[in-house]
């Protein structure tokens, strides 16, 4: 069951896309609390797909702010920010397909019970730290074993670090957003 309404994903969806056009124009998006299951402190991430590719992703894992303040400042960022990008210019921005990750507070796991589709992991060791979201595994195929060395791979680290002293975390996230292509699902 989902914790979010259809009405209040809505909600948080056009919030993206106002924080996005505000940012491309050079303000700050700033508005009242919309409910109070909206103000609830939520880890998010926000990421920008246009034409089925990836064009933006950037998160808090931990709950700094209250979620539609979190997906405010996420979209913002995915669409400015993401050092993979270049940012999202004016006649980009309606094309956007925006998503929407809000977590659970993330735990400690071991390997064996981190469970594909369902699990985000962060794994970090030595200073390094890499995150990959519940989604990201099913899109590629991966199986437990790829998807934490893929982890550990966006963390800088050996593939194999996960079985050597590395910090597995974990979390669960609902995710909803707007009609992403097939293609995109291969970026």
């Amino acid at each position: 069951m989902n914790e979010y309404s259809p009405e209040e994903r809505k909600q948080l969806l056009s919030l993206a896309h106002q924080s996005i056009a505000s940012r491309i124009s050079g303000r700050t998006l700033r508005v009242p609390a919309p409910s109070s299951h909206l103000a609830e402190m939520r880890g998010a991430f926000t990421t920008l797909h246009r034409q089925g590719k990836l064009r933006g992703c950037i998160g808090y894992v931990v709950a700094t702010s209250p979620l539609y303040e979190a997906v405010i400042e996420t979209a913002a960022a995915a669409a400015s920010e993401d050092p993979r990008f270049e940012p999202v210019r004016q006649e980009e921005a309606a094309e956007l397909q925006i998503e929407i990750s809000v977590l659970t507070p993330i735990t400690m796991i071991a390997p064996g019970d981190v469970v594909v589709g369902k699990h985000g992991l962060m794994i970090s060791q030595h200073g390094r730290r890499g995150l990959l979201l519940p989604q990201v595994p099913l899109q590629w195929g991966w199986d437990r074993e790829t998807f934490l060395s893929e982890t550990c791979h966006k963390a800088g680290l050996p593939l194999d670090a996960w079985k050597h002293d590395a910090k597995i975390e974990a979390f669960t996230a609902e995710v909803f957003g707007e009609a992403v292509s097939e293609e995109s699902l291969q970026q």
